[in-house]
Parts: structure tokens; C-alpha cells; sequence
């Protein structure tokens, strides 16, 4: 196997004080096995895996982690695939994101207690771990038997973070950093789902200076037809926000709707007109029911 050399690691222990360990790295090995119930041929392999890029003097575990992403996406997909035939594309497709979520195997790897053996020089590391809203939303919703999905795109400059539970969209956050737009996301839902707050309006925050390439012709009349077909009360419009100089004055609208599951608001992209911002609000409503449950509109 090679020499080993012995770092200290800290880390808190049941008690919840942290105590510090001197850990050799051919201990970590054998141990993790023992975990994993799995011997490796080469043990290289999982000294890497178990090497914190801060952790310079060793190869850290970023390499591993570009195929060990697709190889787990792979595993996860065959199991899915054969363990539910009844279930369509899209279904499988959500349940096998919830599976390689960072979120999950992170939780799994704390379970366990393979964080124990990641071998770094990042203090960060060694504090106490704290709930994060994203956890705490995970538990909150396993504990009514609840399935949480968290949906990332960008628009603009931006990265956005939609929260759905069993299906049903709940808030999104945006942030110009991807995991701080998960945050803020999990945050904002944890705080509806656990105050009961679920007629409350559930708030896309949508910012300025898109594409264009959420617009939908006609919106304003699709999504009145829409809400016809599903026997929903009219949408209804109002000017959010007036910006810019009066000779060049745009403006931002919302739509509020509402469904059998609560009401729903939307604030769409600033326009010059008041009528094409209200049309961008609606093409974004109907952005957001294509993308929940409601998949046959």
C-alpha cells in the first residue's frame, strides 16, 4: 500500500464536543472498507477518494468525482429502470435526481460516518456541523413521507432554485451562486411548509433582463383560456414596479391566480408597455404550471 503519513483531523463526536485524532491514512482505508463491506484491489483508489482538494499534498478526490458522478448516474438509472417499469420518462428522470443529489449522498456519507475519514486542511471543515436549510427541509418533508425536489436553471446572469414537494411547486430564490440560490430556495420553503403557510402565495422570483426566450405569444389569453379549462378563477394583473426615467419609463407585472392547491404569483420581466408586461408574467405562469404538476396544459 505504500507509506502513509499521520495527520491530525478534529471532528465532533456524539457529545458534541470536538476531540482531535491523530489519523493514519492506512487506518481511514481499512476502516471505510470495513464500512463499505468491500475490499479494494487498489487501495490508491480510496486513498484519493478520501482526499479534500485543500489537502495538498496528495491527489484529492476531483478527478474520481468527474466519473464517479457518471458511473453512479448509470447504476442509479438500471435500478430505477427495472424497479418501476410503470413509470414514464419524466418520472424515472426526477426520481433518479433525488437519488445523486449532492444534498442525499452527503446526508448518507454523515449517516455513516465516512466524513470521519476525509482527510483536508480546511478549518471550515472542522466546526461543529449546523442544520442548513437545506437539510432541515429534506427532514422536515421525510418525516410526513414527502418527496423534495430541487430545480436549478439560469436566466440572464442569474441562477435560479425551485423547491417542489411530492410534485407541487412551491417557492424558487434566485442568486447570481448556484448553491446560494438552493439555499435561499430551501429557506423560503421551509418557512411556508412549517409555519402552514401553504394558501399563502407562492412567489417566483423571476428578475429582470432575460432573453426573450420565456415569452409565449399570446400568453395573457392562453392562460385565461387555461384557467377557463380548469374551472380556476380569472388571473388577475397589476403593475409591480415602475422603472427608469418617464420618457423611458418600463414596468414590471405580476399575475395572481388562483388553484385548487392555493394561489399562485408570478412577477414577470420589466417591459416599455404595460400590456407586454403582463404578457411576460403570464408566459412565466405558464412556465411554472408546465413545469409542476400540472404537465398536461
Amino acid at each position: 500500500m505504500g507509506s502513509y503519513e499521520i495527520v491530525p483531523y478534529t471532528y465532533a463526536v456524539d457529545g458534541g464536543e470536538e476531540d482531535e485524532y491523530i489519523v493514519d491514512i492506512a487506518d481511514s482505508v481499512r476502516a471505510v472498507e470495513r464500512l463499505l463491506n468491500y475490499q479494494f484491489k487498489d487501495k490508491k483508489l480510496l486513498e484519493e477518494a478520501l482526499t479534500h482538494s485543500s489537502y495538498t499534498d496528495s491527489a484529492s478526490y476531483q478527478r474520481l468525482e468527474f466519473i464517479g458522478d457518471a458511473a453512479l448516474g448509470l447504476a442509479i438509472s438500471n435500478f430505477v429502470f427495472l424497479a418501476y417499469p410503470d413509470l414514464d420518462p419524466g418520472q424515472l428522470s426526477l426520481l433518479r435526481a433525488a437519488n445523486i443529489s449532492t444534498e442525499k449522498l452527503a446526508r448518507v456519507a454523515v449517516r455513516h460516518g465516512l466524513h470521519r475519514y476525509v482527510r483536508h486542511n480546511a478549518a471550515a471543515l472542522d466546526e461543529k456541523e449546523q442544520p442548513q436549510p437545506v437539510t432541515m427541509l429534506f427532514e422536515l418533508c421525510q418525516k410526513d413521507g414527502k418527496h423534495v425536489d430541487i430545480r436549478h436553471w439560469r436566466k440572464g446572469e442569474k441562477n435560479i432554485a425551485s423547491v417542489y414537494v411530492d410534485g407541487k411547486f412551491i417557492t424558487s430564490r434566485s442568486s447570481e451562486q448556484k448553491e446560494n440560490a438552493k439555499l435561499h430556495a430551501a429557506k423560503a420553503a421551509l418557512d411556508k411548509l412549517s409555519h402552514g403557510k401553504s394558501n399563502d402565495k407562492m412567489s417566483v422570483d423571476i428578475y429582470c433582463g432575460s432573453s426573450g426566450t420565456n415569452e409565449i405569444e399570446g400568453a395573457k389569453q392562453k392562460l385565461h383560456e387555461l384557467c377557463g379549462k380548469k374551472r380556476w378563477p380569472k388571473p388577475s394583473y397589476r403593475i409591480e414596479r415602475e422603472v427608469g426615467p418617464a420618457h423611458e419609463r418600463k414596468f414590471i407585472c405580476s399575475v395572481q391566480m388562483g388553484t385548487v392547491d392555493g394561489v399562485l404569483f408570478v412577477a414577470g420581466d420589466e417591459k416599455s408597455r404595460v400590456k407586454d408586461a403582463e404578457n411576460s408574467a403570464a408566459s412565466l405562469m405558464i412556465r411554472g404550471l408546465q413545469e409542476s404538476k400540472y404537465t398536461n396544459i
